[in-house]
Formats: C-alpha cells, structure tokens, sequence
C-alpha cells in the first residue's frame, strides 16, 4: 500500500508551494504516465498536488510576439486540432497524431509529455538493475534486449530512449518551455530541457524538482509549406517508435533556405544536430544532399548488437522524410515520395 496526501490548488503559485513543501510529491494533471510508473511499483509519491483547475495553464493563445504559446495543461488531442496549430505548425500536430491512442491524447497533457519517462523494458522491470532506477546497479540493456535502445548520446550508464513523438517536432521548431518555481520564471530552450544520460542517468531533463511546466512557446516561424513527420514502428498504431524524423523547410528559388531535422527514438533526447542544417541551407534539395546529411547527423552513431539495424534505417528515415517534406501530400497513405 503507497498511502499518501491529495490537494487541488488553482494557482501556479499555489502549485510551486505546495511540491516545495515535499520532495516526494508530485503532480497529477492526465497521469497517463504518473499511473503507470505507480502501477508498476517505480513511483512512490507521498503527495498528489493535482493541478487540473489552474485555469492559466489551459490557454492556447498568440502572444504580441507572434509567437504561440501552448498551455502546460491543454491536451494532446486539443494541441494537435487548434486551428492555429494544424494550419501555422501541421508538423506538431502531425507528430502528436502518430503518438499513442486517441485515448490517451484526449487525457494527456503538453507539460506531461515532456515530462514522461523512458519505456526501456529493463527499467519497468523492478526486479532487474538499471541505473536509472538505481544508480550503480548496471545497463542490463547493453548486453540484454536493446531493440529499442539508443544508437546516439548513449553512455556506459544507460542506452534508454526518450519516448515521445510530440517532443521531435518541438525540437525541429526550436520551441522553448516556460516554468514557474521558488525562485521565479524561467525559458528554457528546448535543446537544453532534456538531458542525456552521461553518468547521471535519473535525470530525464533539467526541471528542478520544486518547478512546474507552465507553457510551450512556439516561434513565429512558418514552416507550413514543407514539412514532414514519419515514424517507424512494428506496428501501425499505439506503438513507440524504432526511429522517429520532423523535418520543416522553407525552400527559395529552389534552394534550401532553413531547414530543422530532428530524431526520435535513438537518443535519450530529441536529436538535432545544426551542422546538418547548415550543410544544406542554399544547396539543391536532393536525395544525394540529404543522404549527406544524414551522415554528419548519424556521427558516432553507436549499435549495441540488437538495435544495429537503427543506424542504417535512420539514415533512410532522414533521406525519406526530407523528400517527403517537398510534398507533404506524400504523407497520404499509400503516396510515395517525389523523385
């Protein structure tokens, strides 16, 4: 029996108090992941501090910036459909789409997604080590079942992967999260939100554990035009991905004027590497450009016997999802990519 505490608060400030009070405590806004992790024995909270009715946090809405900001508490499901979202940024809401069950969208929130943890089998298995769960108790990954491991950023400390699909069109918009704490309000950019494992594989991303996720912020960026999401899975739905790519691009006199690329599923984090982008802003979109850059992306790119083939299909992911950002009507079922 895990006996603990429930409060509703109303207020971000009423919030931060609160968890401030207690190390062990936590917030509950959908608990899609929260529940799990208490099912399976690996979360022990002694407080809930249940967010749900502070109205700030459920607001999509423009700020005179032009930037969009994306409430910590608005659903998946009502992210992906704003209308705003799927026509100014269609690469989130695509991205969102692909993740999870209608389901579970429809409970999920922004600020939880960023915050869920790894699927690695070995850390939902209490009785085997992992040093995420355990510091100093192993990998079992390494040498174990890694077919969904990491192939990038891994260290001798953990081969997990981020799971989240909304997190890779995040990272390939360069969007940035607000949070609130003790100590003020702070933006974090999103490359810096999570972490990779080095030899601290606990930590998941750099939120302090007394500070609360108040929105997402969306540049004012248009990358409506050409963009693309693909992820590949064993199975068609409900399923995490083997290797996940966001590609937006913005093309002038048919050249490449900006493009962002991001990763998921090889990688304790989003993967985006800016060298890549560089080499192909003012060059022809082409697959032969593109299979280029896959390469500087996949640099060091690292397989740990059952997870050697995501190297290879990572590579094809990469060249797949950039044509298929030309068009993205290629993205219809059954459509293929322009030569």
């Amino acid at each position: 029996m895990n006996n603990f505490t429930y409060k509703k608060v109303e207020t971000i400030t009423d919030a931060v108090q609160e968890v401030s009070k207690n190390k062990r405590a936590n917030f509950i806004a959908g608990g899609t992941n929260l529940i799990d992790l208490w099912k399976y024995d690996l979360a022990h909270p002694e407080a809930l501090i249940d967010i749900n009715s502070v109205s700030s946090l459920k607001k999509i809405e423009l700020l005179t910036s032009g930037e969009l900001s994306l409430g910590a508490l608005v659903t998946n499901s009502d992210t992906a459909y704003n209308d705003i979202v799927s026509s100014k940024y269609p690469l989130l809401s695509r991205a969102i789409l692909a993740g999870a069950s209608a389901q579970i969208r429809n409970s999920a929130t922004n600020g939880g997604n960023l915050l869920q943890r790894t699927r690695c089998y070995y850390f939902y298995d209490k009785t085997a080590p992992c040093n995420k769960r355990n510091s100093g108790s192993g990998c079992p990954a390494k040498e174990g079942l890694n077919r969904m491991h990491a192939i990038l950023g891994s260290s001798e400390s953990c081969i997990a992967v981020f799971p989240s699909d909304m997190c890779v069109a995040l990272s390939a918009l360069s969007a940035s999260v607000n949070v609130s704490g003790p100590n003020g309000d702070r933006q974090i950019a999103f490359e810096n939100f999570h972490r990779l494992p080095e030899d601290q594989p606990q930590l998941d991303n750099t939120l302090q554990a007394d500070e609360i996720i108040t929105a997402l912020i969306l540049p004012d960026e248009d990358f409506s035009e050409h963009y693309s999401y693909l992820k590949l899975r064993d199975r068609n739905s409900y399923a995490f991905a083997l290797v996940s790519v966001a590609t937006a691009m913005t093309l002038e006199n048919g050249l490449i004027k900006e493009i962002r690329i991001a990763l998921g599923g090889v990688a304790h984090k989003p993967w985006r590497v800016p060298e890549a982008e560089d080499f192909l802003v003012g060059i022809k979109p082409s697959r032969y450009n593109f299979a280029e850059a896959a390469k500087i992306i996949l640099k060091g790119a690292k397989g740990y016997g059952g997870n050697d083939f995501k190297i290879e299909l990572s590579a094809r992911a990469i060249v797949r999802n950039c044509m298929m950002a030309l068009d993205p009507e290629t993205q219809r079922p059954g459509a293929q990519p322009s030569l």
